[in-house]
């Protein structure tokens, strides 16, 4: 999904308060125009930023993952060389308001020093083993080298960091045009089919998982992984050993791998749903299944029509299902019958939930689009009814169970509701962007007929925008209540009485207050644009 207007407003708010004004006006430049050269964003950006500012400004968001550059090769023929263009990277820029959450999924999971480690990737964005070291040799409490080393060797094993990008790739011409698809592929493989132009400048710049991941590979060097064809996206087979990654010194350059950071969150809120929505049996089993499945899992070509990723996992067996299932402790307490029966329940449609899993020839795949979509139906009607009241709830739930234009009574029918006040909530949600109209003219009938229908692309879309202007909104207050206490946070706590005290306390109360409402927003963001 392309970036909304307040999405863009937010991504430079984050750029603002990271890196300052000047980059911020760079940023904003390449968010609204699309791909540039220096030259013509030093023309459009500001008329105070020269040419040598606004490289400098580049190579510092490059170096934050929020920009990458490319360049196209020039048409056959042409003795013009190719100029090296920046796109500006929306998803990578939102990230930088959920660090803590992606620190947060590397603590559970491989502790502290290794989320310690990755803080000092975050915040810096590309980092040495050298620079990580002499980092950790700075502050307070050091880990020590040995520890550094061992920690990084489990980030880049569990794929939360990985190798920098190419710095500049180069689009072929024959790639101009949109992918073509793949055809009689068997459905166990599901191919990558990029489609936007930051789609194929980020699979240009990806080197193979070998080069990637080096580590991985090094510790079994005998292993055929890495040149077996399925570990290898097509386009990349013959790409060469490259250097691109690595420092003055021949070392290697890390930085944070958003894509298995999401992968964690997304999975995490899958577990949640399946809970929620079916029992604590099927959460565990959905949670084994995406273990199985995680190294193997595809990201599918984007959908035509919100521009989002869908991604499935391989189909795998019950036997591997239960094996990951009984490394924990909730998992041994189930019985092979009961999971057959867990995964039977995740295998039913009904009228007002979806299959959580497809089942095919005995082997079980994963839909996360069917268990995402159960949480965006929910936040749609969760905002419906907080703005609209019960009645419009009704209607909206009704309208979007039909999927289809509907006429105004049988929408009062349904939904229960006064035939005389139907058309006023209905032209309410209509106004605000939640409902599509449309008029029947009905010959010798002198009022049109009104049918509705809820688009959930548009209402999605909206959705997102309100979102990223109520984050928004929110950071400026935390901001704003920190600027107005400034120099009461300089005082030392145990030194503060009476109203200075209370004060404080209830700057830490508002503050804890604005930074929950935040993170549960962003929970939602992630939904209708990560997930």
């Amino acid at each position: 999904m392309t970036a909304t207007e307040f999405g863009i407003v937010y991504a430079v708010h984050i750029i603002t308060s990271h890196f300052g004004s000047v980059a911020s006006k760079v940023c904003e430049c390449l968010l609204r125009r699309g791909p540039l050269s220096s030259r013509e964003i030093s023309r459009l950006a500001a008329s105070d930023i020269n040419h040598t500012k606004v490289k400098d400004i580049l190579y510092l968001l490059i170096h934050h993952n929020c920009v990458q550059a490319f360049s196209i090769d020039p048409p056959d023929g042409s003795e013009s060389k190719a100029t090296v263009q920046y796109i500006a990277l929306f998803r990578n820029i939102i990230h930088g308001a959920r660090y803590n959450k992606f620190s947060k999924v590397v603590n559970e999971e491989l502790g502290s020093q290794c989320s310690g480690l990755l803080d000092g990737l975050l915040s810096n964005g590309r980092l040495t083993l050298e620079q990580l070291i002499d980092r950790d040799r700075d502050s307070k409490k050091p880990m020590g080298s040995e520890v550094i080393r061992d920690s990084l060797q489990k980030l880049v094993a569990a794929r939360f960091i990985e190798r920098v990008p190419s710095p500049e790739p180069v689009l072929g011409n024959k790639d101009e045009g949109p992918a073509q698809k793949k055809r009689g592929a068997k459905a166990s493989k599901i191919f990558k089919e990029p489609e936007s132009l930051e789609e194929r400048i980020l699979e240009a710049a990806t080197p193979v998982d070998a080069i990637r991941f080096p580590f991985i590979f090094e510790q079994d060097s005998s292993s055929t992984v890495a040149d077996d064809d399925s570990n290898i996206p097509e386009g990349k087979r013959k790409q060469p050993e490259v250097d691109y990654s690595s420092g003055p010194s021949n070392e290697v350059i890390w930085r944070p791998n958003f894509e298995e950071l999401i992968r964690r969150l997304r999975h995490k809120a899958c577990v949640e749903i399946v809970k929620e929505r079916r029992d604590e049996g099927c959460a565990n089993v959905m949670k084994a299944m995406l273990e199985v499945g995680r190294s193997q899992e595809k990201k599918a070509k984007t959908d035509k029509s919100v521009r989002t990723p869908i991604f499935f996992s391989v189909p795998m067996s019950m036997g591997s299902i239960y094996e990951e299932l009984i490394k924990t402790d909730a998992g041994r307490e189930m019985t092979q019958a009961r999971v057959e029966a867990c995964l039977e329940q995740l295998s039913a449609t009904s009228s007002y939930l979806p299959a959580f899993v497809i089942e095919s020839d005995d082997s079980y795949i994963v839909d996360f689009k069917s268990i995402i979509s159960v949480a965006q139906k929910d936040e749609m009607e969760s905002v419906v009814m907080r703005r609209y009241g019960k009645e419009a709830f009704r209607m909206f739930r009704y309208l979007s169970q039909e999927d289809r234009f509907v006429e105004t009574d049988k929408i009062a029918d349904a939904a229960l509701t006064e035939k005389k006040d139907t058309p006023q909530i209905l032209l309410k949600m209509w106004r605000d962007g939640y409902l599509h109209m449309q008029k029947l003219a009905v010959t010798g009938v002198y009022m049109p007929f009104l049918l509705w229908k809820v688009n959930k692309l548009i209402v999605s879309r909206q959705m997102l925008d309100e979102m990223y202007h109520a984050s928004l909104n929110l950071s400026l207050r935390l901001t704003h209540e920190k600027d107005s206490e400034k120099e009461l946070l300089l005082l030392p706590m145990e030194k503060l009485e009476g109203a200075l005290k209370e004060r404080r306390n209830k700057y830490r109360a508002k503050s804890v207050l604005l930074t929950s409402a935040s993170f549960k927003l962003d929970d939602a963001i992630l939904l209708f644009h990560d997930f």
